[in-house]
């Protein structure tokens, strides 16, 4: 199944209703059971590191061709793995591909969800109330978007480290790999680029920094909607289904793309429909742009996970969420009008990935797996003299960073988050700024510094006044949690009133508490140093600047150690095992799965049954709502067509709205989330 290649036709109802029926274009790429199960079924030992547990993240630099062809049964030759990638696109935080010969693209809905409130017209709710196009003119153009397609891969790692290598200092080192890199870059400009389309060059590390590839990616810059799913469809469920198997979501858009001759394009390759879908036991490759993840990490870098950083993340998220429900809360109406319940699902969907990716640090056989396999690596550097005398000392040396680093853990959980514009109070922010700014006039900085500085400072939006104080509350309390009551920083912070009280009197006295009053102080000239916020800048601006000096030093460290220790990981292992995801294109592999879920089976597969079933179980609960020409289900739908399916395919963040494929190249689904075990995929 196609779009319609008549030009004047767009997106036509039999396919908008055949796409439907068929179930084609939702589901969850998610663990098909607990890692420990996983490893029951195998036959594994449970605290043993196992094959993959590095992951199937494979890149198109390095085609697992010989792999897929034993294990799947079809010839998964160099012309197949072409046509995947050149169907294949990255579009802004995800994934989408091809799926028909006239330019059209399927995406997830919540990819498209700030392109389609974008297009929208005075009066239009199209995230509410759905889009469709009848025909091509009606397409609305996506300002400011785009799509990039892959049409190059280089291995180029032999050219910068030929640079690299003749440095002496990590400084020099730093600079010989920008300069190597900005030559290739300049170099696979020239030689792709000047067509009808601009070409955008990357040079992306892979095993932490072992290895480099050239991407060229062709970018398309008109991009049109042509029809989406309801919210309530696209994220049926909402945050209490968030990471949750059963699913019942139809998370789908569709674009087209236009070429240079405002037509729409006839890509070279596309994506054909699986109009039979997919049963349990089929294979899937899933086809996108997975996010970082952190598989190439060493024990001791993921015990500092365990014990500091990924805990001052959840402690810190669970303070900015507790404020902001608190206030939605008690103002539902201000709430929504601004916006706050995106915002606190943002909050909610990082808390919930934090604490799984904590339990899994947890997990004994997910460290003891972790620790085996770093054992045998360890033992296959001594086992060869040159890797010995090249790397023998990297594990040692970033064991020896993490202790270092733990030393800055109560500093490195007050600040963090400081200054984002999702979760920190507002005159906070100001605060920094404004201590800056004074601090730089009178130091005679140059005046660039000081401009840049009143800009950053007035153009800090405002937030209601109890959100405000109850997230400076929050961040107060932050500062105290970590570094305790009788800190200098707590007792310069709160001057002996509790957390509540120092941050009414801060709000209550300063003149950054609004930007308007902010404004006007700078245009009067009476921003002062007796401001209490500026006070609670003062006190902190030191501070966080010789920890970011520090933590800075720190990162750079660990980045030459990670690359010494992708090297030798490449050295050792070669391509048997796949890089860690770094947003560049990959293809996964897995099979369609059922599995064990709170002592019973989770089905393969979801149906439009179970949707209706949610809906009606749940009367007058928003997350499970359906739209109201949903209800009573379209003639015709036969509630038995699966909806959403599960596979054991290797996917992260960035994976969203990745096609699943079948070894025949048809799409018969898009990814759009794990389920809560896959968490654990950050690290193993």
């Amino acid at each position: 199944m196609s779009a319609s290649s008549n030009a004047h036709r767009s997106f036509d109802s039999g396919l908008f209703a055949g796409v439907l029926a068929l179930g084609l274009l939702a589901f969850a790429a998610v663990s098909p059971a607990p890692l420990e199960a996983q490893i029951a079924a195998r036959g594994e030992d449970p605290m043993a590191a196992g094959r993959f547990d590095g992951g199937k993240m494979w890149t198109f630099e390095y085609a697992p061709s010989e792999y897929f062809t034993e294990t799947y049964g079809f010839e998964a030759d160099d012309a197949w793995f072409d046509r995947v990638r050149l169907s294949v696109l990255r579009i802004p935080g995800c994934s989408a591909s091809f799926v028909s010969p006239d330019g059209l693209v399927v995406t997830n809905h919540h990819c498209a969800r700030g392109a389609i409130v974008r297009v929208q017209r005075p009066g239009e709710n199209l995230l509410d109330d759905g889009f469709y196009a009848p025909t091509v003119s009606e397409e609305r153009p996506i300002p400011d978007y785009y799509a990039d397609q892959l049409i190059h891969v280089e291995d180029v790692t032999d050219a910068i480290y030929s640079e690299v290598d003749g440095a002496e200092t990590e400084e020099d080192r730093e600079a010989a790999r920008a300069a190597a890199i900005e030559d290739l870059e300049g170099r696979f400009q020239e030689e792709f680029g000047g067509g009808a389309y601009p070409v955008r060059v990357q040079i992306i590390p892979l095993y932490q920094g072992g290895r480099y590839s050239a991407y060229v990616f062709r970018r398309y810059t008109d991009v049109r909607l042509v029809a989406a799913a309801e919210l309530q469809l696209g994220f049926f469920g909402g945050d209490p289904d968030n990471f949750t198997y059963p699913r019942y979501a139809l998370d789908f858009t569709f674009y087209r793309i236009y070429g240079a001759d405002g037509e729409p394009l006839q890509p070279e390759r596309y994506l054909d429909w699986g109009v039979e879908g997919v049963s349990e036991g089929d294979p899937v490759f899933v086809v996108g742009n997975p996010g970082p993840t952190s598989r190439g990490t060493t024990m001791a870098q993921l015990e500092l996970l365990r014990d500091i950083l990924v805990p001052a993340q959840v402690a810190a998220l669970e303070q900015r969420l507790t404020a902001m429900q608190a206030f939605f809360d008690a103002d539902p109406a201000q709430g929504e009008a601004m916006g706050l319940r995106n915002r606190m699902f943002s909050l909610s969907n990082s808390l919930k990935a934090s604490r799984g990716r904590l339990e899994a640090l947890h997990n004994d056989q997910v460290m003891a797996r972790r620790a085996d396999a770093e054992s045998q690596f360890a033992a296959a550097i001594q086992a060869d003299p040159e890797l010995q005398e090249r790397f023998g000392e990297v594990i040692p040396a970033m064991a020896d960073l993490q202790d270092r680093m733990r030393e800055w853990a109560p500093i490195h959980g007050a600040f963090l988050y400081w200054g984002s514009n999702v979760s920190s109070s507002a005159v906070a922010r100001r605060a920094g700024f404004a201590a800056a700014l004074l601090e730089a006039r009178a130091s005679g900085a140059d005046a660039e510094l000081s401009a840049d500085l009143e800009r950053r400072l007035r153009g800090v939006p405002d937030l209601p006044a109890a959100l405000d104080q109850a997230l400076l509350e929050a961040r107060l309390d932050g500062f105290v949690s970590n570094l305790g009551p009788d800190h200098p920083i707590s007792q310069g912070l709160l001057e002996g009133h509790e957390t509540l009280e120092a941050a009414r009197m801060i709000l209550e006295g300063s003149d950054l508490r609004s930007q308007e009053s902010t404004v006007a102080a700078l245009e009067a000239g009476t921003l002062s140093l007796d401001d209490p916020a500026i006070q609670m800048g003062g006190v902190l601006l030191p501070v966080l600047r010789e920890y970011s000096q520090a933590w800075d030093g720190f990162s750079r460290e660990a980045r030459e150690l990670s690359a010494e220790l992708g090297r030798a990981r490449f050295a050792v292992f070669g391509q048997s095992v796949p890089p860690d995801a770094t947003f560049s294109p990959r293809i996964t592999d897995g099979v369609v799965s059922s599995y064990e879920y709170n002592g019973t089976i989770a089905p393969p597969f979801t149906t439009f049954f179970g949707l209706y079933d949610r809906h009606f179980s749940n009367p007058g609960v928003p997350d499970w709502g359906l739209p109201d020409r949903w209800v009573p289900a379209p003639a015709g739908l036969d509630l038995g067509t699966p909806l959403n399916f599960v596979s054991t395919a290797d996917t992260y963040g960035g994976n969203s709205g990745s096609p699943a494929i079948t070894p025949e190249l048809e799409i018969v689904g898009l990814n759009f989330d794990r389920n809560i075990q896959g968490l654990s995929r950050d690290y193993i």
